[in-house]
């Protein structure tokens, strides 16, 4: 039995690439020593899978941003304005990533999208009508010689042709037609050139194939890999596929001349069904995902094998596999040092999935090795009952009827009180949530944390920056304020840490995009609430001010879809209990006087499922219950809010208006406010908020820019119905860019109101 990886977390075992990139931002450090921090990650994630007797090991899977961006760069695909900048070819990446403003010129950053059904985020492709898709970087090549170099023959990892075409935007009149022929002649001359290094094997990830697939799509495929396989020489292809199955395409690409296919066993419903139906050819090798790559639980050694031998009794060569690439789980166990052994057990982080590959690859070789200790222990492990049940939420949720999913009065009505109660100008001002998390709150905290201040000097250190901030937004003439959330590390960890059923880790970061990593907390038993968790924060920040002051929460959603979940119950029903959780937070905020209260589902359309069939029954019947399920309980004077930020939610807004919210805001900046076209054409009653400006950039959007913005907006959205804000919290910019963007939009709402 042979192993494969897709992928492996890149940001390095304590974040070493993270520090380094932000060093480079601030100019700390070159570029060269940027690569050189670069190169020890890579060598020591090679070596690390090469003593896991890892088979086939990845290459090019690193990245100093994100792999799709890499792609377009590899390809030649760098539209014009970030060309124009005359940058070096880092900064013109870097750019393209996060936008950039100084003395070569003022560009924003090309959009950003979640990764399919993942927290993690890609940077969208734009190709112009002039674009020329050709091989220009050298990547792949770089990075496999590297690895041979130091003795380890790696598996070059690309985004596929049909997948890069697919995410890539078009921005001028032509279409995909128009670039299939360069792409084909890019991607062979790509393979050519692996080929003269003496590459074995190359994987094209091709995961836009678990989407809903038509004709047209099939077509475009065939056509590709028909030409670019034809090119192939030498060199085996592997076709990766992942986070579903491909059973609108299974019969076309088993039939094309791919040395092997790998298919997710863990996400892919239908994926057995389909080799029990078609087969699976004999001149191929099948790449079985069945070790998870997305979630942290140890792998059952039992159901793998049972399935695995499944495979080998139809004759199909197979390969263990990785379910998708390991970027999306932590890096190791070994990094947590305050858990208990007997919780720890129950996990395995990327660098421990590759000692489950290592097992298994043992295991599925011997007769009797129910026998093994090895897997007589990880059997045991299984049938542990780990005591995390709580009868009280149990009770709560059997105990929940159809009319709490209901608030009264309707929208319409609520909308008209509100308008009476709040007394706010025409387009009003707000911003997400969070503030600046300068470094002496992130020391504050820390301190706090380790003993060595009291919780008492943590209050009030707090407090002290609530009301600068609140100071700095009466002074800049924001409507609606926030407190700043410097008592949150994280908008989802921060819950979980206030809510008996979660689990927490030091050091188990997951890159969410760019140098942004987050420690998704655990669900580890029932959920529930003991105590309030944002109430004394944003009553003292009322207190400070006559203007309405928001009560921040993430929603029940979020919450859940940015943890790793257990997988004893359904995610319905885990939903459910934190929506209990969350409803009575938002209860005890507006009976304290907080009569705005901001529930965000920033991650939505996170577990979407990726076919449209799918959509309502497995996920957004449920999923907009539970929001509605938060906030039913409220009087109509109380404005409901919500934000949702850089996703696709063009094609589901019916359902985020029933969500009933009062208003929400969405990210639209860096995706050029197409957003706008989808609400008008739906009809979409809920007051709402494009942002304005794009946050993770630091980049200053001028008063004209933003004046811009607000114009168009308007001519798709009613006047009496428009916000203006930034698209996403604050957390991650400097404080002078941050006032100074906030000064701008006030200043452009203002000349807005003057001229109408």
């Amino acid at each position: 039995m042979k192993t494969s990886v897709i992928g492996f977390p890149r940001v390095g075992k304590l974040r070493e690439l993270k520090f380094a990139t932000e060093k480079y931002f601030r100019n700390e450090i070159t570029a060269q020593q940027l690569e050189e921090t670069a190169e020890d990650i890579r060598k020591y994630q090679w070596n690390l899978q090469k003593e896991s007797n890892i088979d086939y090991i990845p290459s090019n899977d690193f990245s100093f941003y994100d792999l799709v961006l890499d792609t377009a760069v590899l390809f030649n695909i760098v539209p014009k304005e970030y060309k124009e900048l005359n940058l070096s070819d880092i900064d013109t990446y870097f750019a393209m990533a996060r936008g950039y403003q100084g003395e070569n010129g003022d560009v924003k950053a090309l959009a950003m999208k979640k990764w399919f059904n993942t927290n993690y985020h890609y940077i969208v492709p734009e190709i112009e009508d002039d674009t020329e898709i050709k091989l220009v970087g050298t990547n792949p090549f770089k990075y496999y010689s590297e690895a041979k170099k130091d003795g380890i023959e790696t598996k070059p990892v690309v985004v596929g042709p049909f997948t890069l075409l697919k995410l890539a935007r078009f921005t001028g009149n032509k279409s995909v037609d128009d670039f299939v022929d360069d792409t084909i002649k890019a991607y062979s001359e790509l393979l050519n050139e692996l080929s003269k290094l003496g590459v074995n094997w190359i994987q094209f990830d091709e995961p836009f194939l678990v989407h809903d697939i038509t004709k047209e799509d099939l077509t475009l495929f065939d056509k590709i890999y028909n030409a670019v396989l034809a090119k192939k020489e030498n060199i085996k292809v592997l076709l990766q596929t992942y986070f579903g199955d491909i059973r609108d395409s299974y019969e076309n690409i088993t039939k094309l001349k791919f040395d092997a296919i790998g298919l997710d066993f863990i996400e892919g419903k239908e994926t057995l069904n389909l080799i029990e139906k078609y087969g699976f050819p004999k001149d191929k090798i099948l790449l079985a995902g069945l070790v998870n790559g997305k979630n942290i639980w140890r792998n059952n050694y039992e159901k793998t094998i049972s399935t695995l031998n499944l495979l080998k009794n139809k004759g199909i060569e197979v390969v263990l596999s990785t379910s998708c690439s390991l970027l999306h789980v932590p890096f190791t166990v070994e990094n947590e040092t305050k858990l208990s052994k007997d919780v720890l057990k129950h996990f395995a982080f990327a660098v421990e999935k590759l000692g489950e590959l290592a097992d298994l690859k043992v295991l599925a070789e011997e007769i009797n090795f129910t026998e093994d200790n090895v897997f007589v222990n990880n059997k045991k492990l299984f049938s542990e009952d780990r005591n995390a049940l709580n009868s009280e939420v149990a009770e709560r949720i059997k105990n929940i009827k159809e009319s709490d999913f209901t608030r009264l009065p309707a929208f319409e009505e609520r909308e008209k009180i509100q308008k009476k109660e709040f007394n706010l100008p025409i387009f009003p001002t707000t911003t997400i949530g969070s503030f600046p998390q300068t470094a002496d709150v992130k020391a504050n905290r820390t301190a706090f944390k380790k003993g060595e201040i009291t919780e008492q000097e943590y209050i009030e250190f707090n407090k002290k920056k609530i009301a600068e901030c609140v100071a700095l937004q009466e002074e800049i003439g924001i409507d609606v304020l926030v407190h700043g959330e410097y008592e949150r590390n994280d908008m989802v960890e921060y819950f979980g840490e206030n809510l008996d059923g979660y689990i927490f880790t030091e050091k188990a970061w997951v890159q969410s995009y760019g140098t942004r990593c987050v420690k998704p907390p655990i669900v580890w038993g029932d959920i529930s609430r003991n105590k309030s968790m944002t109430v004394d924060w944003s009553v003292y920040a009322q207190s400070l001010t006559n203007k309405p002051m928001k009560g921040m929460l993430t929603g029940p959603v979020t919450i859940l879809n940015w943890s790793f979940p257990r997988e004893d119950i359904s995610l319905k029903e885990c939903a459910y209990q934190i929506a209990l959780a969350i409803r009575d937070e938002v209860l005890d905020l507006e009976k304290n006087g907080i009569k705005i209260i901001q529930i965000d589902e920033a991650a939505l359309r996170e577990k979407l499922p990726l076919r449209k069939a799918d959509w309502y029954s497995e996920y957004l019947d449920w999923a907009i219950k539970t929001f509605r399920l938060t906030h039913s309980g409220t009087k109509a004077e109380t404005q409901i809010h919500t934000h949702m930020c850089y996703s696709e939610f063009t094609d589901i807004i019916p359902a985020i208006d029933d969500m009933d919210a009062d208003v929400i805001t969405f990210e639209a900046s860096r995706s050029d406010l197409q957003i706008l076209d989808s609400l008008r054409e739906n009809n979409f009653e809920t007051e709402v908020g494009p942002g304005v400006y794009d946050i993770h950039s630091p980049r200053i959007p001028s008063v004209e820019e933003i004046t811009r913005a607000i114009k168009i907006m308007l001519t798709k959205i009613d006047k009496d119905k428009l916000w203006v804000n930034p698209d996403c919290g604050l957390k991650t910019r400097g404080v002078p860019e941050t006032e100074a963007s906030l000064k701008n939009m006030v200043k452009a709402a203002e000349i807005i109101r003057a001229e109408l």
